[in-house]
């Protein structure tokens, strides 16, 4: 409980200070959705980079690397990637088209209050799925690092977030997420190289030479923090807690969350999942072998598109780039975010890479994505272990807060601005509101990967509003039509591959990757859907002029003060 509270209370105590500093600057709705437009550059970039680095960036990449290989690197890459392609194509001119949200943007260029219900409905489903992973992961770092039951966590992480956000609005956000970039960064590369050079050189040699985690090398307590299924092909011998033992035949085999199961040294590893141990020669592969399907190129290629089409899409991220004095500055931020991104990207890798030798047990308990927390009090078990396990928790937290923040803010943007427009008040009444519908959904998702989710949201994006900010943007002949058509048919594909994965029957091959990740799919059939449609439909006069106000210098186009 002390590292826990040692953790959280400055990030949870800096956040509300925020907040609380930001009220007096927040009067309209332009204060609370894009702080008015008076964003630097390099405080904007801190923000962005505070505010991306998500649950999923900070454990997430790292938990997938132990369980599932070096593949997992292929997320950054897509992250980053999707960033150059919107300071090419998006960030200027979305700067300088005057708009407030998303939907504020498909309206004013497309003259279509239709589209904009659409995308504000898409802009609520894209919040949730990626709001409640960041909810789920503060409860399962929480209850990592000390007794705290998971729940316990969640309801921290979203009361702090959507008490902070009706305070302060963006320019909150704005402070919080930049200075807690700067902490993320601090956090996660210190420990780092600690934990590198503390390992000492044995280990570092076998997190560079991988060998398959096929029997316990020690006595290994288990604990069960979701429920498991997993498969062993020999007698293997287990031991409770409490006492008593016995003999796990062949075959497959449950246990419930919250248990807690001894292997006592020699015995061999249980397989979850159809993919290989850590450490094995399918772990070894440089790939991403999505739903186990046996496709990995493919399924790398399915990822990379989800992740960099969807980075372009993702309306938190967008709304950024209204916060900006003008296109050149909003074009300046996303260069400056490449960077600083960049940066943070590098050390991911160690910690999935040293997880990967000294807590492999993680990958039976279905706790891989507490990976991060845990390794220092592996390494150190004194006061330096503490001290890192307290740095690195804190730094999560920072994760948790800077991402729910942004996507709080669009997610109560789509309800009060967009769906039923409404006055300040009602923004900070919708922010309060929303958390708490997140919160308790997040209560259960505890059993769901942190990453899946993410990549559902990024999916779900990039099959909608990529297409729909690229043609809007550089296509002169896309009508409201061809735009809700596309916009529509993205969205009920992408979410059917969705439910078809929870839901639906096990599915083996290419079907398990186009459903599981459908963006392979989803993504050009949705552009060719908005191109077809146009064509097949008449322009509007007033498309010229729209497409002149998003690709003029902006000191020749006056803001339209929306």
């Amino acid at each position: 409980m002390t590292v826990a509270v040692l953790a959280v209370a400055p990030v949870v105590l800096l956040t509300l200070f925020v907040g609380v500093r930001g009220v007096a600057a927040m009067r309209t709705t332009s204060d609370f959705l894009v702080a008015s437009r008076q964003v630097s550059p390099l405080l904007n970039s801190a923000a962005v980079s505070g505010e991306y680095l998500s649950a999923a960036s900070f454990l997430g990449i790292a938990g997938m690397m132990v369980k599932d290989g070096p593949g997992a690197l292929w997320y950054p890459v897509g992250f980053t990637a999707g960033y150059v392609a919107m300071l090419v194509l998006v960030a200027a001119p979305m700067r300088r088209s005057g708009a407030l949200t998303v939907p504020d943007f498909a309206e004013a260029r497309l003259a279509s209050t239709v589209l904009r219900k659409l995308t504000a409905v898409v802009v609520l489903l894209i919040a949730v799925l990626y709001l409640v992973p960041q909810f789920r992961t503060a409860g399962l770092v929480l209850s990592a690092v000390s007794a705290t039951p998971y729940w316990v966590g969640v309801v921290v992480a979203g009361g702090v977030i959507s008490v902070t956000l009706a305070l302060g609005g963006m320019r909150a956000a704005t402070y919080v997420q930049a200075v807690q970039f700067c902490l993320k960064l601090l956090l996660f590369t210190v420990p780092a190289v600690w934990l590198t050079v503390h390992a000492g050189a044995e280990v570092r040699q076998q997190a560079l030479q991988p060998v398959e985690f096929e029997r316990f090398e020690e006595r290994t307590r288990v604990e069960f923090r979701i429920g498991v299924t997993f498969r062993i092909t020999e007698p293997t011998r287990i031991h409770r807690p409490g006492g008593g033992a016995r003999v796990l035949h062949p075959g497959t085999h449950q246990v419930r969350a919250g248990r807690t199961l001894v292997f006592p040294a020699g015995e061999p590893v249980p397989h979850v999942g159809s993919g290989g141990r850590p450490g094995g020669e399918r772990w070894q592969r440089p790939l991403l072998d999505v739903a186990d399907a046996g496709h990995p190129l493919f399924g790398t290629w399915a990822v990379l598109i989800a992740t960099m089409f969807g980075t372009m899409g993702l309306p938190h991220v967008v709304v950024r780039f209204h916060t900006t004095p003008d296109g050149a500055a909003a074009r300046r931020t996303a260069a400056l975010t490449v960077g600083l991104l960049s940066v943070f990207y590098l050390f991911p890798g160690v910690y999935g890479a040293l997880g990967r030798v000294l807590l492999p047990r993680l990958y039976l308990s279905g706790g891989t994505d507490t990976v991060v927390v845990a390794l220092p009090a592996r390494v150190d078990t004194g006061w330096a272990g503490t001290l890192f396990t307290v740095l690195l928790t804190g730094g999560a937290f920072a994760a948790f807060m800077a991402t729910s923040l942004g996507l709080l803010l669009v997610l109560a943007g789509a309800v009060s601005h967009d769906l039923a427009p409404g006055g300040l008040g009602r923004l900070r009444g919708t922010a309060l509101l929303a958390a708490a519908v997140v919160i308790l959904l997040a209560l259960f998702a505890a059993p769901l990967e942190t990453n899946i989710l993410v990549t559902w949201a990024f999916t779900l994006a990039a099959a909608t509003f990529c297409p729909l900010l690229v043609l809007g943007i550089w296509w002169w002949r896309l009508t409201a039509a061809g735009a809700v058509s596309g916009v529509l048919l993205g969205l009920l594909g992408s979410s059917a591959g969705i439910v078809v994965t929870l839901f639906g029957p096990e599915l083996s091959g290419w079907w398990a990757i186009l459903l599981a990740q459908p963006a392979p799919w989803v993504v050009p059939l949705a552009f060719g859907t908005m191109v077809l449609v146009s064509l097949r439909s008449g322009f509007s006069p007033r498309a010229r002029s729209a497409m002149l106000r998003l690709h003029l210098d902006q000191r020749t186009t006056p803001d339209s003060g929306r």
